[in-house]
């Protein structure tokens, strides 16, 4: 039987490789953080709260693969700041023996569900700073560092590393579909998705460079990158349940019989998915459904799956799209303009 069993390549190794993950002190940063910290890498979590950073680092270090080599460290940093991007990644490398990290995860974010009309101009600025920008300045920041030649940094003993390194964006379901009361969310979710695939036809130049028959290789970087997004669903954690709390009763209608997922079970799906090569990952089958069907110019997955979804979602979307609407229509018909919960 081995013979017709063929060992399918990881291209997302990370034992004994050093990751950080912005927005690491609870929900799916945290799951994403102990199953790294399993597979054997060395963590660094990023968030703001310190008492919820040492907590996290806590439960995350217990989870260890090799508790006497792995190291774990935790950043207090506000990512809205473009600056403190650039001293996270700095500290990661000093801390790391003066070698950037392998693996940057911007999965800092937030949601404030609400009216487009109800919702003030501040908190409409304030979740393009916290969804957006903080992964933007995030990226400036590691690929500025990244893109150096390796003649930038101290000599490591033995061979150069070769495996690619990885910027991996956390993005959300509802950048392939918005909804009433994600108006002020989930356009920069989107803006997401468009920083993704703009970067990763960006990053084919250094690539290239690296590769290129005349020059001098001192000059280019020392690895390549690869650019991924991860567009989750509902995940049960304190940041939904503080969601709820400002949620519209139309959007709970819009997403009742959604599925949700625990963030070790979103974690668990985001890490494989990577470890397959993919590029624009979902976390569940809805996603997918409306991923397929968002896919426009982005790279597949898998190019037969995906064209065959897209085109039974494309159908679907005759039906779904309506419905949706309809229930948005219905639900003002039947209580007016009250936000009454």
């Amino acid at each position: 039987m081995g013979f017709f069993i063929r060992k399918r390549k990881n291209h997302f190794p990370v034992d004994g490789r050093t990751v950080v993950i912005t927005g690491g002190s609870q929900g799916m940063g945290r799951g994403l953080a102990k199953l790294l910290a399993k597979k054997g890498s060395n963590v660094v979590i990023v968030a703001r709260d310190v008492k919820k950073l040492q907590a996290a680092i806590e439960y995350i270090s217990a989870a260890a693969a090799n508790p006497q080599t792995q190291r774990f460290h935790y950043i207090s940093a506000d990512l809205t700041n473009p600056s403190e991007s650039v001293r996270v990644i700095e500290e990661v490398t000093a801390w790391n023996n003066g070698q950037p990290p392998d693996i940057v995860w911007a999965n800092a974010g937030t949601a404030r569900p609400g009216l487009f009309v109800e919702i003030p101009i501040e908190t409409l600025r304030a979740q393009m700073d916290a969804n957006y920008w903080t992964a933007t300045y995030l990226a400036h920041a590691t690929l500025n560092c990244w893109l150096k030649p390796a003649s930038a940094f101290p000599a490591t003993e033995g061979p150069a590393p070769t495996l690619p390194r990885h910027f991996v964006i956390t993005s959300s379901s509802l950048a392939f579909c918005g909804i009433a009361g994600y108006s002020a969310y989930s356009p920069a979710k989107a803006a997401l998705r468009s920083l993704s695939d703009s970067l990763r036809s960006e990053l084919n130049l250094y690539a290239g460079a690296r590769r290129a028959k005349y020059g001098s290789a001192a000059t280019a970087p020392p690895a390549d990158i690869k650019i991924h997004s991860v567009y989750p669903g509902t995940i049960l954690s304190p940041g939904h349940a503080a969601e709820e709390q400002s949620k519209h009763p139309v959007t709970k209608v819009l997403e009742e019989g959604d599925p949700a997922q625990t963030e070790d079970q979103v974690a668990a799906v985001a890490v494989r998915e990577l470890e397959k090569g993919g590029y624009l990952i979902s976390t569940q089958f809805l996603g997918s459904a409306m991923r397929a069907s968002a896919l426009q110019g982005s790279p597949r997955n898998n190019w037969f799956v995906d064209t065959v979804f897209s085109w039974a979602t494309s159908i679907a979307w005759l039906f779904i799209g309506p419905d949706m609407e309809g229930k948005v229509y219905k639900w003002g018909k039947e209580n007016g303009m009250t936000n009454a919960q």
